[in-house]
């Protein structure tokens, strides 16, 4: 035993700040019922990929790269370049990397050296008692925290009224399944733990011996252990602080999983104690990179600069801009990469009409109230506060909201009571045939989840005028939609139309926390459909022709049909011109479901994608994200019929109309910082799906309403399911960091870096690459990291240089 050396005060800060700073390397976890993506390496965003390597490796023994054998493939059929790995090589870290092309290439002929992370008090306990303590204290902790943290699924709820940690005690003290597996004492020794979470840290920490040094990292790997409960304690915190508060369930997780490490210490400490003894000195030591490290980081930066290549090749072509004058149809679609198949197959049918890419939440922050429901969904990205309330509930549909109301609480206490612990067996003996016609249904594929078509929502409370001018005035500027107006516009979200899939919510649009976009898309357009505010518009140079309507919609991703919300406008406006849209929209959406078909498996056409959404056993009903590679912010002449494989962020951005470059800052600080989450979801959850993916969807069992766990014990699972990013023969996801491409003046992104120190590190760090697009939308410049740039031939260029807004 080693002694407490500092006052407990002293000892409680240093707990406290190591415990925080393990914490925030943790990502958060959404529930189900609101699942966006996340970045799985957002705590080692301020440090490059090889520096997150070697401290993942030593808390888990995970890659965050492919095996090798990928990037040999590549290079062996050209798609990796000589080019590409010189280019690589040379922003390697110098005292690790191969000395030259050739070295790199003949490490690239080999797997390396496993990797092993370092071994926990219950693994070595494990190795030498035969008992896999690790498993038993993931089924034990997952016996309990499913009923803690239940959001719902659960019809007894679990006690409640105090800290994590105190519940989980006075739980544990009852459970016996630690003593019968060998660990004799364990209820005593939890009856023993000091009150409050950081003393029973302290205690745990002294008694294992680690030093002040060694407590983020081993920290660290505490929390890493427990997969998913440490994300969604991470999420509690995270919503937590910001609405301005706190949340310690992620301290009180800590402090249990810490505590079955002091007990199994206690236990085997005779027979594990040197072994012990070295690994807290290694957790006392910085992670540092090894060669093997550094060189597959090589490699994985060596296949991005590939694909950069491609990309700048598709751009190369300089395309002219779109004519001028009065377009027959315009359509804002989500920047979300799927809308980048349907926007193109659109633009085919007539070259009057144009679409540009936005955010899919429409910039309005809005935590919605649904039709006859009380609860607040956040409509908004997870990064904002919502300032905008409203719901899809009033005078005019209180009837109806009474009715559907009453409706859900029978359905509600319906299923509870075929469920009930008392009732269940003699339900299904019972009523089982009822359900016969259902399960038909099913098979069959006649199922089908409605379209949302709740009644229009509304602001609550009403904004005054001068609110909704600079709203719809800031809204069109930022879509840089502020001339040559059609009669129609259309604003359109997105949602996916799914069967039996927990995770239906992460196919839904990420800008709105998780949910379709259409509420969103419907409040926009009413408030750009007011006469007053249109009047009041051109007082701010904003001249929205009289005759044109703003039409909200919704894109069902899975099955390409889109919904016209046109019984929102104020009168039936347009009819001809709509049945004409309606026309436009149903041939794209053949278009698009041909070319996403090409790519499911299992699909021989179009027609065949439509069934995929009303499959119950379809475990891949669309591809969601998987493929994300870029994001460009540019006018759409630039991208406009481009085949981007539905690969591609689009965003609608004409510097030149950006005073002061508002705009981009705000596109760099939210869409791009969204898209790089998506991204590295995507990358984690490929590269290293064991610890960042949620395994096998066929073994899910949805848990406390929150996540699922693979089969029924073990962990929660976070992340990406296997079938999510793989067709079962081949990866349908290239794990590669995010190309962004900007037209913008070098000088105005460098600014905007300068000012957020955050995103500026997801740059130089690698996490995502940017480029600035030249006069003619070509990829000419690559941002070096420390506010430098350089050609794309590799020249040096300093920030102040030749930019685009001295070549207009």
């Amino acid at each position: 035993m080693i002694e407490i050396v500092h006052s407990l005060p002293t000892s409680h800060e240093r707990v406290r700040a190591a415990a925080d700073a393990a914490g925030r390397r943790i990502p958060p976890l959404w529930p189900l019922a609101s699942s966006v993506a996340v970045n799985p390496f957002l705590g080692h965003t301020g440090e490059p990929l090889w520096a997150a390597a070697a401290r993942l490796a030593r808390a888990t023994g995970a890659a965050v790269t492919m095996p090798r054998g990928w990037y040999r493939d590549r290079i062996a059929s050209g798609s990796i370049t000589d080019a590409d790995l010189q280019e690589a090589l040379a922003d390697a870290p110098a005292d690790l990397r191969p000395s030259d092309l050739s070295a790199l290439k003949a490490a690239s002929g080999s797997d390396g050296q496993p990797i092993r992370a370092v071994p926990t008090v219950a693994s070595l306990c494990a190795d030498v008692s035969g008992t896999d303590w690790p498993g038993l204290i993931a089924d034990r902790f997952t016996a309990w925290a499913a009923g803690y943290f239940d959001e719902g699924q659960a019809h007894w709820a679990a006690p409640s009224g105090g800290s994590a940690l105190a519940l989980w005690r006075s739980w544990a003290i009852h459970d016996l399944t630690p003593e019968i597996a060998g660990l004799s004492g364990f209820a005593r020794h939890v009856s023993d733990v000091p009150d409050g979470t950081l003393p029973a840290l302290a205690r745990a920490t002294a008694r294992l011996g680690l030093s002040p040094d060694a407590l983020e990292s081993y920290f660290y790997q505490m929390l890493l252990s427990l997969g998913g409960w440490a994300q969604y304690a991470r999420y509690r915190s995270w919503q937590s602080e910001l609405a301005g508060g706190s949340d310690g369930s992620l301290r009180d997780l800590l402090a249990i999983r810490v505590i079955w490490e002091e007990a199994l210490l206690a236990r085997y400490e005779a027979r594990i104690g040197g072994a012990w003894a070295a690994v807290a000195a290694e957790h006392a030591t910085p992670a540092r990179p090894t060669r093997d490290q550094v060189i597959d980081s090589t490699l994985q930066d060596a296949a991005e600069r590939a694909a950069q290549r491609a990309l700048a090749a598709r751009l190369a072509d300089a395309q002219p801009a779109a004519a001028g004058g009065r377009p027959v149809l315009q359509a804002a679609f989500c920047i979300d990469v799927r809308s980048e198949v349907f926007r193109r197959a659109l633009e085919s049918l007539d070259p009057g009409i144009r679409t540009l890419g936005f955010a899919g939440f429409f910039g309005l922050p809005t935590a919605h109230r649904p039709f006859a429901s009380d609860i607040e969904e956040r409509r908004l990205p997870v990064l904002l506060k919502p300032s905008l309330h409203t719901c899809a509930s009033g005078p005019a549909v209180a009837s109806a909201d009474q009715a559907a109301r009453v409706a859900a609480r029978s359905r509600r206490a319906w299923g509870r009571f075929r469920q009930a612990a008392v009732s269940s067996f003699a339900f299904v003996e019972a009523a089982g045939l009822l359900y016969l016609g259902k399960l038909v249904r099913d098979s069959l594929g006649l199922t089908r989840t409605p379209t949302p078509g709740e009644p229009a929502p509304h602001l609550d409370p009403e904004l005054d005028l001068s609110s909704r001018v600079a709203i719809a005035s800031d809204v069109l500027r930022a879509m840089s939609l502020t001339a040559d107006f059609a009669d129609i516009v259309l604003l359109v979200g997105h949602g996916a139309n799914v069967v039996n899939n927990p995770h239906a919510s992460a196919l839904q649009c990420g800008a709105c926390g998780g949910y379709s976009g259409e509420v969103n898309a419907r409040l926009l357009a009413r408030l750009l459909n007011d006469a007053e505010t249109r009047v009041a518009l051109r007082e701010r140079g904003l001249n929205v022709p009289t005759d044109t309507v703003f039409v909200a919609g919704l894109h069902d991703t899975t099955t390409d049909e889109v919904t016209l919300y046109a019984e929102d406008l104020p009168r039936r406006a347009k009819p001809r011109e709509l049945e004409r849209v309606r026309a436009w929209l149903a041939a794209a959406a053949a278009i698009a479901r041909g070319e996403r078909a090409l790519r499911l498996p299992r699909a021989p056409d179009g027609r065949s994608v439509l069934r995929r959404s009303r499959d119950w056993a379809e475990t891949r009903s669309e591809w969601g994200l998987a493929g994300c590679s870029a994001f460009i912010a540019a006018p759409r002449h630039r991208t406009a019929g481009r085949p981007l494989g539905g690969r591609a962020f689009l965003h609608e951005y004409a510097w030149q109309q950006d005073a002061g470059f508002g705009v981009l800052e705000l596109i760099l600080t939210a869409p791009v910082v969204v898209a790089s989450w998506i991204s590295l979801q995507y990358y984690g959850s490929t590269v290293a799906p064991e610890l960042f993916g949620c395994g096998n969807k066929l073994l899910h069992n949805v848990t406390g309403g929150i996540g699922v766990l693979e089969g029924n014990s073990g962990p929660l699972r976070g992340g990406l399911a296997q079938q999510s990013v793989h067709d079962g023969e081949r990866y349908a996801h290239e794990p590669l960091r995010l190309a962004v491409c900007i037209e913008a003046p070098r000088e105005a992104i460098t600014d905007i870096l300068k000012r957020h120190a955050e995103v500026r590190a997801l740059f130089d760090n690698r996490w995502l690459h940017l480029f600035a697009l030249d006069q003619d939308g070509r990829m000419s410049w690559r941002y070096a990291g420390d506010l430098r740039w350089t050609s794309a031939a590799g020249t040096p260029a300093a920030a102040s240089g030749a930019s685009l807004r001295a070549a207009v």
